[in-house]
């Protein structure tokens, strides 16, 4: 795209996409154009509303003389394809276009000639059901969505001075630099020095990888440790996403249930080799492993040399009591490594995490994820290591969670005084999990919701056999403003009584 200058006005012209001219060819050198200039109006590749490049431009691009483009434009003039606007230049008639069929032919973004489905591998697990999120949640007036976050609580000022600092000396030559597989060790030395120590966990460099979000992690600690003969202990509900991860490599699946306590181990972890757990506030139900499970399961999987994967998603976020210590803080967890995320309360759109694990572990990992994605880019991962030195991460965790527990209290004062029946609420995590009777079916309690602008996530999807688990539902409160939370558990409350009644 070009500007070019004609008096006092400044017109803004776009780049055409490649065209052969054939010296060879019968047809007349304009006339070729013609159809090439025709041909990529009618597939869409030459925008209305910006400037065609003018003759001189063409005929420079081109190779042609000025006389051979002009030929050409005034055809398509005449054909009333593109108009002439004074001192601005050509432009593709939309009038015209809305009078035919715009085609886009196989080399632009219409169906391929070939058959694609013959080239797509059958992927493994594709029949398990998925977590759906509904894209314009913040049109609805009382958004309970999990995963999201009030964007007006992000430190904007904040990250854009890192960002701003992360380009200039000394620290450009880390945001620009191809790392090949390095991570910047700024922020590798602020996870040592700074964030880790507060879960209690003890890394050096080598223990440490930088990842597009916990959801990369999880997929190179899947590709690189499961294939088809590995078995993979997963909490029942559990999260979704990791179930299909794991599933993806052809690994068996080994649903272990969940109470107040968190997972209950099995009675031996010898045939497993596995085990994925979120102690801290456990997806979704925000039970907390008890301190003797945690330390029970510990023992157990060294001795069956079980690797266990600890997915510490949101333990910044406990609004009463003191937090529990990471399982890797604890004495004997070299074969735990453990997945943290700098962006879930953040922003989640920033895809930012780390792994933190044996150094053989980590540095293979780094190998797989160089020839996936090379390498986190510099820019926002020196940004991070800035917020961190400063104190604003944690100045913005701690304004985070007080902001977070005001909405808690909210919540939970709201469901018991409007549901219908008892509720427990573990004190931590930014979503409540509600389990309703057995005749509540929470897709239909969804959509009624969603009718009144209430928006609930579904609960039967995290559970091994969703069929017999639709009486659970989800409501997350990172996101919602803290006055819509009880009008929005009035509705939540009236329709479940409306439903419940109409059963009866």
């Amino acid at each position: 795209m070009t500007v070019q200058e004609e008096g006092a006005r400044t017109v803004e012209t776009q780049a055409l996409a490649p065209i052969s001219i054939g010296e060879d060819s019968a047809e007349p050198l304009y006339r070729q154009l013609r159809l090439a200039l025709e041909h990529q109006i009618h597939t869409g590749s030459i925008v209305p509303g910006l400037a065609l490049p003018s003759s001189r431009e063409l005929s420079r691009e081109l190779g042609l003389s000025r006389n051979t483009v002009n030929a050409a434009l005034q055809e398509l003039l005449a054909s009333g394809l593109i108009e002439s606007r004074a001192r601005r230049g050509y432009f593709v008639n939309t009038q015209m276009l809305s009078s035919r069929n715009v085609q886009r032919g196989p080399g632009n973004s219409g169906a391929s000639p070939i058959d694609v489905q013959r080239h797509i591998k059958s992927r493994v697990g594709a029949g398990r059901p998925e977590i759906t999120k509904i894209g314009n949640w913040r049109d609805y007036p009382y958004p309970f969505v999990a995963g999201q976050v009030d964007e007006r609580d992000f430190p904007r000022l904040a990250w854009a001075r890192a960002l701003r600092e992360s380009l200039d000396p000394p620290h450009l030559h880390y945001s620009l630099r191809d790392s090949v597989d390095e991570d910047d060790p700024y922020l590798v030395d602020m996870l040592c020095q700074r964030v880790l120590p507060a879960r209690g966990i003890i890394a050096h460099p080598e223990n440490i990888l930088i990842t597009a979000g916990s959801q990369q992690g999880l997929d190179l600690l899947a590709q690189t440790t499961m294939d088809s003969r590995t078995t993979v202990a997963v909490e029942n509900p559990g999260y979704v996403d990791a179930r299909h991860t794991f599933a993806r490599t052809g690994a068996q699946l080994l649903p272990l249930e969940v109470d107040s306590h968190g997972m209950v181990p099995p009675d031996s972890f010898e045939r497993i080799d596995t085990v994925y757990l979120t102690p801290s506030h456990h997806s979704p139900t925000n039970a907390t492993l008890s301190v003797t499970r945690r330390r029970a399961i510990l023992d157990a999987t060294a001795r069956s040399g079980t690797l266990v994967i600890e997915d510490d998603y949101d333990s910044e976020f406990r609004y009463r009591g003191k937090p529990t210590p990471a399982l890797k803080a604890l004495k004997n967890s070299g074969h735990v490594v453990y997945l943290g995320s700098f962006t879930k309360f953040l922003a989640p759109g920033l895809r930012m995490g780390y792994l933190v694990g044996d150094a053989a572990l980590i540095a293979e990992l780094r190998t797989q994820r160089r020839y996936r994605v090379r390498h986190i880019a510099g820019h926002p991962q020196r940004a991070m290591a800035l917020m961190i030195d400063s104190g604003q991460y944690q100045r913005t965790i701690s304004r985070r969670r007080t902001q977070l527990q005001r909405k808690w209290v909210s919540l939970t004062d709201a469901l018991h005084e409007h549901l219908p029946w008892e509720l427990n609420t573990p004190p931590g995590g930014v979503s409540i999990w509600i389990q309703g009777p057995p005749d509540l079916d929470c897709r239909e309690l969804g959509a009624r919701c969603l009718e009144r602008g209430v928006v609930i996530e579904r609960g039967d999807i995290f559970f091994d056999s969703p069929e017999l688990h639709r009486n659970h539902f989800r409501l997350g409160f990172a996101a919602i403003d803290v006055e819509s939370i009880e009008p929005g558990v009035r509705i939540l409350a009236d329709t479940i009584k409306t439903l419940l009644g109409r059963q009866a």
